[in-house]
């Protein structure tokens, strides 16, 4: 079991974290509404029973977070992994960065992607500055800063809820517990970055890894930050979730995070089948992605202000969709599903 002084300072730092995240939100907002206020979004008002229900729950997930740890889930060191060097050296980016993001507001431009890209190797859907972001998804640049911007924009909270997924697949795996762990293939759909496949890794030091995007750009980060954890050669494929270059009944365990609330509703179910697909009988599923208001009706301004602030053209049909009866559609059964903050997580089997 952990040190208690761990803990204290894991909680600390996730405090911290917090802060940080929710100072530079208010800083840039100031300055968009001083220095650019045509492009400064119109937003519901937050009543205080919603941020202390947000309050409550940031610490619920926080709770969970360590108790996994102690559970052997995933190793305590998990907690404090993070590029905290890279981040400190880009951070200034973010900031100089804001002009141009600004200015595609001020514009309603959502399309200013690199003039190099071959826009015939992407769905039209994909061709979008996603949360104004510089480049789309669709240059280093862009992936250099990604997810030190994502982790301001959940005040520090992301990898803690990107963590709620390793619980479920592990177990989900003991289907296979007749296997040698090293036979086992997990497949990461939309790895981005690879954030969510570290946080794997840890909890499955032996399983084989499998991270896909469309993005080569962000393939090359994932890349570079997977190549860091000793021994690890990573296994990374360019490709669309909707038709996945892998073999039928391939992968013993499927996850994909924060992706389907950035597709339109027919992707969203053709990447939900073809994960259906490259599992074996058996195999798991897990997906985190935004709350619902089905499921969250108390964050509903949050909800909204998020589509308002961040260029998210599928996010309200999203935020309404029926994910548990999309994956019953795809052929999934057992769907389970639980919310940690402003993620949900859905586990879902393939019999």
């Amino acid at each position: 079991m952990a040190a208690p002084f761990t803990r204290l300072a894991y909680q600390t730092l996730q405090q911290g974290k917090s802060l940080m995240g929710l100072a530079h939100k208010e800083v840039s907002l100031r300055l968009m509404g001083a220095l650019a206020p045509e492009g400064a979004p119109s937003t519901v008002a937050v009543p205080p029973e919603m941020l202390q229900a947000m309050q409550a729950s940031f610490q619920r997930l926080l709770d969970v977070d360590w108790e996994e740890a102690e559970q052997g889930i995933y190793p305590p060191s998990l907690l404090f992994d993070a590029p905290w060097l890279e981040w400190a050296s880009r951070y200034p980016l973010v900031w100089l960065d804001l002009p141009a993001t600004w200015n595609r507001r001020k514009q309603r431009r959502v399309d200013d992607l690199p003039t190099t890209v071959n826009r015939s190797d992407y769905p039209s859907y994909y061709l979008q500055n996603f949360h104004h972001q510089t480049d789309g998804y669709l240059s280093d640049y862009s992936a250099s800063l990604y997810d030190l911007q994502v982790e301001l924009l959940f005040n520090g909270t992301a990898d803690p809820m990107r963590r709620r997924i390793l619980k479920p697949l592990v177990w989900g795996l003991r289907a296979f517990a007749d296997r040698p762990a090293s036979q086992l293939r997990v497949l990461d759909v939309a790895t981005g970055t690879g954030r969510t496949l570290r946080q794997i890794r840890a909890a499955l030091p032996q399983a084989r890894l499998v991270g896909l995007d469309l993005s080569d750009a962000y393939l090359r980060q994932a890349n570079r930050w997977l190549s860091q954890l000793p021994n690890e050669l990573p296994q990374l494929v360019q490709g669309n979730g909707e038709a996945m270059p892998f073999a039928d009944a391939s992968m013993q365990g499927v996850s994909c995070v924060f992706l389907m609330h950035e597709l339109p509703a027919e992707a969203r179910q053709n990447v939900l089948n073809d994960c259906w697909r490259v599992l074996e009988p058996g195999g798991v599923l897990v997906l985190a992605d935004s709350v619902q208001l089905a499921d969250s009706p108390q964050f509903r301004p949050a909800m909204e202000n998020f589509r308002r602030m961040f260029h998210e053209p599928y996010y309200r049909d999203y935020i309404g969709d029926d994910i548990d009866a999309r994956l019953t559609v795809a052929g999934f059964k057992a769907v389970r599903a639980e919310s940690h903050l402003m993620t949900r997580i859905w586990t879902a089997s393939k019999s």
